[in-house]
């Protein structure tokens, strides 16, 4: 009886040895900056077409 409770408390006082453990570390990902392009594609157009309207209502 003596050398279960010797084995019982052996038992007990490993597992809580290795409660926990280390785990690997997570390594999150890095966040990708991107440069905002510019809108002068958005400008040119209306422009042009404003340029149009005006060239064809002067003749």
């Amino acid at each position: 009886m003596k050398k279960f409770a010797l084995a019982t408390a052996l038992t007990l006082a490993a597992t809580s040895a290795f409660a926990g453990g280390i785990a690997e570390p997570v390594m999150e990902p890095e966040p990708v900056a991107t440069e905002a392009s510019s809108s002068a594609g958005g400008i040119v157009v209306p422009l042009l077409v404003l340029l149009l309207v005006a060239a064809a209502a002067s003749n």
